[in-house]
């Protein structure tokens, strides 16, 4: 009987294992808020990764398709019911992570019998000003956190550190090629980043010591150019723009291949 918490807390450590074993081949995926709205960028190699909710509020994940699924229309049923019961303006990000995803995440993590839910998801609701933005963040074990103005999902913590480092370093975007400049140069960053940890074959205690080493060293300005233009010339940019200036109720707006095309940097775009 005495050993049957032990039994739990290292069947939850060998499940956080498998789980950041998962991540690690995953695409990251950059939210900013500037003052058109947010801007959530990431590549996608087939499935769709970003998603609307609610008037306001989008959801952006990396991990298992299936289980993004799940979660999204978790996220759909209560924020439908929400605003029904009360009203629209009641349904909040805040709210959604709180009360609806947080809870549901934690629970499927922790009881070991049955499957966790190999998903990140990142919520993102705009406001009628830039500073009442929010983003939130959770991880797969329900660990959620709000941010400011930048908001990233990555395979690791540190990679998600030394990306809010270099966002902190960065120029403010103030336009929608500006956002989506810095949002491809930091989602660049991010899958460096986990390329080089994700390669290493060591032991435990190796892998944890190099990898704190390479993320804190970030790669140069060519390697994350050429990072980004060898991902487009094989995967498909996704866009999706929270536009506080459209003048209606839904901000939701996914930004078609076209409409990027001009926007990308030339220096980042792939030879044809």
């Amino acid at each position: 009987m005495y050993e049957e918490p032990y039994r739990w807390i290292e069947a939850v450590a060998n499940r956080r294992n498998y789980l950041d074993d998962q991540f690690s081949q995953g695409n990251p995926l950059v939210a900013v808020s500037f003052a058109k709205g947010i801007l959530l960028l990431t590549v996608n190699r087939g499935t769709e990764k970003i998603y609307e909710i609610y008037d306001r509020i989008a959801l952006g994940g990396m991990g298992h398709p299936a289980d993004l699924e799940k979660l999204r229309y978790t996220l759909l049923d209560m924020a439908h019911v929400e605003g029904f019961q009360r009203s629209p303006s009641d349904v909040t990000v805040a709210r959604l992570m709180k009360n609806g995803l947080a809870p549901v995440i934690k629970q499927a993590f922790e009881e070991i019998y049955k499957a966790p839910y190999i998903t990140k998801v990142l919520l993102a609701e705009v406001g009628a000003t830039q500073d009442r933005d929010r983003l939130f963040s959770i991880n797969y074990d329900g660990m959620y956190e709000e941010q400011k103005e930048f908001g990233l999902l990555a395979a690791s913590p540190s990679i998600r550190e030394s990306l809010v480092e270099e966002w902190k370093a960065q120029e403010r975007p103030t336009t929608l090629q500006n956002a989506l400049e810095v949002s491809l140069r930091l989602w660049g960053i991010a899958s460096l980043l986990q390329a080089s940890t994700s390669s290493l074959d060591a032991e435990e205690e190796e892998i944890a010591s190099a990898t704190t080493a390479a993320v804190s060293t970030l790669p140069d300005d060519e390697a994350i150019s050429a990072r980004i233009q060898e991902t487009l010339a094989k995967e498909t940019l996704e866009c999706v723009l929270l536009d506080r200036e459209s003048g209606k109720m839904e901000t939701y707006r996914t930004l078609t291949q076209s409409e990027l095309q001009p926007l990308i940097p030339q220096y980042l775009i792939p030879a044809s």
